[in-house]
């Protein structure tokens, strides 16, 4: 599947964000804030860029997603769900004792996860050791990797920075979903990170900066960096945290926190959703 129309690439994110919603409703648990950031991002992986197969998930051939920044599941598992992997009705199940939807993803229960994350900071040697054994192997295949921008505080994130230059890691391409905000409030009042395009450039990454809600922009960006011969590529992705949802956006409150039934309903109106 290879979805070009970029409105229907940006129904599909509006579609991510319904489900984020959705599940952490239901659950009353979760992190819909950097799960609303990431949606275009991962409407032009799944449904533009990355070659999958829902009815074969784990076929060798297949490009890898390592969702680094694992908290924000609650859009990987709506992206999964329209993508065919499982069936959207699961995603009310979100964190539920008996549900495979956990909240951090599982590679050994949930069909189309690549990676079992969660602890910040991990996800690039993850995705660093997918890649290296895709060029030993000559595979092939591309290798993704989202990582938030409070998360690359953690100093694991640029050792294996280090690692994926070192190698020239040319079939892994990093995300950052750079929007400013983490758990206990702008990233730059935290720990500042900036700036990261000179950082990720020091480190011997080809560094692009897009606008992370704009789909051709993302699309331009992905297919740039395919092209890119012996290192690897960054896309710092600026982003909104809680985009979509008038309530959340830019608002730091919401980076762990389940709506109630009031601003449910105002959420998913806004996202065009039924309720």
């Amino acid at each position: 599947m290879k979805i070009k129309d970029v409105n229907e690439l940006q129904n599909y994110a509006c579609k991510i964000r319904q489900g984020v919603i959705e599940e952490v409703y239901c659950a009353q648990s979760g992190h819909p804030g950097g799960s609303l950031s990431i949606a275009e991002i991962l409407a032009v992986l799944y449904f533009n860029q990355m070659n999958i197969d829902e009815k074969n998930p784990k076929a060798k051939e297949r490009d890898r997603l390592v969702l680094s920044k694992g908290h924000t599941s609650p859009a990987l598992y709506s992206t999964l769900a329209l993508r065919g992997f499982f069936d959207t009705k699961e995603l009310k199940n979100f964190r539920n004792i008996n549900s495979n939807l956990q909240g951090h993803p599982d590679m050994k229960n949930i069909p189309g996860v690549d990676a079992s994350t969660g602890s910040l900071g991990q996800g690039l040697s993850i995705a660093n050791g997918m890649a290296l054994a895709s060029k030993q192997d000559s595979e092939g295949i591309r290798v993704y990797c989202i990582c938030g921008d409070g998360e690359i505080e953690e100093g694991q994130i640029w050792e294996a920075a280090m690692t994926s230059s070192h190698y020239k890691l040319d079939n892994l391409c990093l995300i950052v979903d750079n929007n400013n905000l983490q758990i206990d409030g702008a990233v730059s009042d935290v720990m500042n990170i900036y700036p990261i395009d000179e950082k990720f450039k020091s480190f011997g990454f080809e560094v692009i900066n897009v606008d992370g809600h704009n789909i051709p922009e993302l699309i331009s960006a992905f297919e740039q960096a395919k092209k890119v011969k012996g290192k690897p590529t960054v896309i710092i992705a600026n982003t909104i945290k809680g985009k979509g949802v008038s309530f959340m956006e830019n608002e730091a409150g919401w980076h762990g926190k389940a709506p109630n039934e009031e601003e449910y309903k105002q959420a998913m109106k806004e996202l065009g959703g039924a309720v």
